[in-house]
């Protein structure tokens, strides 16, 4: 029996950083959706289909196969058997990624196949629905959150770090504007699941907050050898 951790929470809370940690600690694989959909906006742009045609999308959805391995820690996205990694960057991939996001019929391939890695595999997944939607029977599901203040004063620093000129006030009002969309939409709301542990990561490190999730996943098992 596999063993899957999911992680939600709103924009900035660090899921991708904590995901990739603990699953680095428990030699899990961490599932990458973002590197998913840019693998599907691979094979549509290889298949020369248009970002706007919705109906040529839907149909050939079904004939897309993407998985994620680790090669030597390295991760490894296979798309249709071929080893797509190094094209995942490129600009096609990310601009048709973009576009194709929103059609329900690709989200809907996405999650089967991320289901289907997380049967056969221990996984690691984040995102804004994965203890809702995609893995409501995960065995530890964590909904990571931090004040918008934090959030904010992260993504100011990474920014200026990077030398791109910002206003910490302008990124607070953004991250306020997402959650409320996050949490509005009509598909796969953001929503904290009940079983989910809430984790604040406002006044903790980045081990700080794996470790707690560590903890938790152990203290589950202990449990669940008990019963």
């Amino acid at each position: 029996m596999s063993v899957n951790i999911a992680i939600d929470g709103p924009a900035g809370a660090g899921k991708s950083t904590i995901a990739k940690m603990v699953a680095g600690k428990l030699n899990f694989i961490y599932v990458d959706t973002g590197a998913m959909y840019r693998a599907m906006g691979l094979y549509f742009h290889n298949l020369g289909i248009s970002p706007e045609d919705g109906d040529s999308i839907c149909n050939a959805c079904k004939g897309a196969d993407i998985s994620i391995v680790y090669e030597a820690g390295v991760q490894q996205v296979f798309l249709n058997g071929e080893n797509v990694t190094g094209l995942l960057r490129t600009e096609e991939a990310g601009k048709m990624a973009s576009a194709i996001s929103g059609y329900a019929k690709v989200r809907e391939k996405l999650v089967e196949l991320q289901q289907k890695m997380a049967a056969l595999e221990n996984v690691v997944m984040d995102g804004r629905d994965i203890g809702t939607v995609v893995l409501p029977g995960a065995d530890l599901k964590i909904y990571l959150t931090a004040s918008v203040e934090t959030r904010a004063k992260r993504r100011f620093l990474e920014l200026t770090e990077k030398g791109i000129p910002c206003n910490i006030k302008e990124i607070e009002k953004d991250i306020e504007e997402r959650d409320y969309h996050d949490m509005h939409r009509e598909n796969s709301p953001l929503r904290r699941a009940e079983d989910a542990i809430y984790l604040d990561s406002s006044d903790m490190t980045i081990d700080e907050v794996a470790d707690a999730i560590l903890d938790a996943l152990s203290q589950k098992e202990g449990k669940s050898g008990q019963e």
